[in-house]
């Protein structure tokens, strides 16, 4: 779909930064105040249930707001939705500052996740409109990228001002963050206008949300960050096992996140130029991942007798070529599959796709771990990832297969 071409000329002006840094912010504040609050149950008298239920408040918040928060920023415009949801963002983080009451972190979390769930898929909007058809791939990229860095720095950040100051410390942060970039929104970001739309009926919104040029970008989507959340989690673990110190064991999840950080914005550049196409490189991307994930179980499997007769060097190579492959996979297929999303997508309804869209990365983000845990409790974790390799395959097929250019 064409974009005006003033929202291009805006672009070039350096413009979508503070959309960046809202990137980061989200990330940062989704897993550096998980960190936090893992870090502190203890002094918080958190049981296990009650931290695992504060960690979901904010993924609960996400799934049920963001399509409501997208598809309003189709009605009133992406800059007052980005805007309240930073300021929101800051204010509910300011509360978190002043209490260690579970019940009221509870809510805390539960309000940055219905904050983010405002400025994340409005932002994306206002990247696909600013960036132009012709760049789609590249300015998604690099804002695909800033979400990397708060992934990774999120825990490292929260975890080094709780050892500092405490955990209000985070909280301050994180409030400090989001005002700032309600503020450079403010001054940096043009005042989109709401386009016309028509008239939509309720058979229009069924076949527009299962088309094939929604459909499969969002599985693309979903598959990547089920992955994602999969070796994030069971990469320290599988490093723990094999003998791995504490800090030793979270540098697989560093090495993935740069990978990450670093191939967004390439692949992005590459999409535009037309050197990579979103059904091909998706899918080699997806592939990747599934091998990655064929790795990890080999890994998991091997472990106690590679522990026991000094292979444990081979497996950790491997695990660290497993971190590079997903971080890899992730970097290509999220920039593309975005781009493919807003290229596909009339910019009057770009909110409400985006904000479906974030809710099928979500889904994929929690059903990941979710199929790996599952089936490591029935019969082992190297059938879970076996597991989301091939549902990984799939997903990267059924791109090749029914992905089409945009008209």
């Amino acid at each position: 779909m064409s974009h005006p071409p003033a929202a291009r000329a805006a672009a070039s002006s350096g413009v979508l930064a503070p959309l960046y840094l809202a990137g980061f912010t989200t990330a940062f504040g989704a897993h550096g105040v998980a960190t936090g609050l893992g870090v502190e149950s203890g002094r918080l008298g958190l049981s296990l249930l009650g931290f695992g239920a504060i960690l979901a408040l904010y993924d609960v918040a996400e799934v049920v707001l963001k399509p409501v928060f997208g598809a309003l920023s189709d009605r009133i415009g992406v800059k007052p939705v980005i805007l309240g949801g930073l300021v929101a963002f800051a204010l509910v983080s300011a509360v978190g500052m002043l209490t260690t009451d579970p019940v009221v972190l509870g809510v805390v979390r539960f309000a940055q996740g219905a904050a983010a769930s405002a400025f994340s898929p409005a932002s994306s909007s206002a990247v696909a409109r600013l960036a132009g058809g012709d760049r789609l791939g590249r300015y998604f990229g690099r804002y695909g990228a800033w979400k990397s860095i708060g992934y990774v720095a999120g825990p490292l950040l929260g975890a080094a001002l709780i050892a500092l100051t405490g955990l209000w410390a985070l909280y301050a942060a994180l409030a400090v963050l989001a005002a700032a970039a309600a503020g450079w929104v403010a001054l940096a970001l043009p005042s989109l206008p709401v386009l016309a739309r028509p008239r939509y009926t309720l058979a229009d919104l069924v076949r527009q949300t299962t088309e094939r040029g929604f459909v499969v970008p969002v599985l693309i989507l979903a598959a990547s960050t089920g992955m994602l959340g999969v070796a994030v989690g069971y990469l320290p673990l599988i490093g723990t096992r094999l003998g791995l110190g504490a800090i030793a064991s979270a540098a697989p999840v560093a090495v993935l996140a740069t990978v990450s950080a670093t191939a967004q914005p390439l692949a992005g550049r590459r999409h535009d130029r037309g050197a990579l196409t979103t059904r091909g490189a998706a899918a080699v991307a997806l592939a990747a991942g599934a091998v990655a994930l064929v790795l990890l179980a080999a890994a998991e499997t091997m472990t106690p007798v590679a522990v026991m007769s000094a292979g444990a060097p081979a497996l950790i190579t491997a695990v660290f070529v497993a971190a590079v492959l997903v971080g890899a996979a992730v970097g290509v297929a999220t920039p593309l599959a975005y781009a493919h999303l807003s290229a596909h997508t009339p910019p009057e309804r770009l909110g409400r796709t985006m904000g479906n869209a974030e809710l099928g990365r979500e889904l994929g983000d929690a059903g990941g771990p979710l199929l790996v845990g599952a089936i490591g409790t029935a019969a082992s974790l190297a059938a879970g990832f076996g597991a989301l390799a091939v549902v990984t395959i799939a997903v990267a097929v059924t791109g090749a297969v029914a992905l089409r250019a945009p008209r």
